[in-house]
């Protein structure tokens, strides 16, 4: 029954000879405009995630030395950029109030080190006195990043 209609010129033949689109020709100038927002939106995804956002938060020092700050977990690192002097022994308070598996866990790669972050609560993490440097750490899923800049 189908071979008749398509030898006959019925609805499936016609359907078949025609594209499923149609080019429609658009006006030079929405071409550039739709061109020159998709470049900004690039660019501003770009800074977003890889720029640099603000000249960071000193590390304040505490008894016997002892560098120590509080870093909110919620949707990203809050500071996320981190400053402390290189030589002392430092503390990271990681207080998590985010309930996303992505930031239940923060990764210092640098120092081989590890912590998870349980919900509404505050974990801290010690490090050694450390070489001047540039250390970034990040989630589990390496999706949200912070950076310890030691100087």
């Amino acid at each position: 029954m189908v071979l008749p209609l398509l030898m006959a010129g019925g609805p499936a033949a016609r359907a078949a000879a025609e594209p499923l689109w149609r080019t429609v020709e658009q006006p030079l100038g929405l071409k550039l405009l739709v061109v020159v927002v998709g470049l900004v939106l690039i660019a501003w995804e770009l800074w977003w995630f890889l720029g640099r956002h603000g000249g960071g938060v000193a590390a304040r020092v505490g008894e016997q030395g002892l560098q120590g700050i509080t870093i909110t977990v919620d949707g990203g690192y809050a500071p996320a950029r981190i400053k402390a002097m290189a030589g002392r022994p430092l503390r990271l308070s990681f207080h998590r109030i985010d309930p996303s598996g992505c930031v239940a866990q923060v990764i210092f790669p640098d120092f081989h080190k590890t912590l998870d972050l349980p919900m509404n609560a505050t974990t801290s993490l010690e490090l050694p006195p450390t070489e001047p440097g540039i250390y970034p750490f990040h989630c589990g899923m390496n999706m949200v990043r912070g950076v310890l800049e030691l100087e």
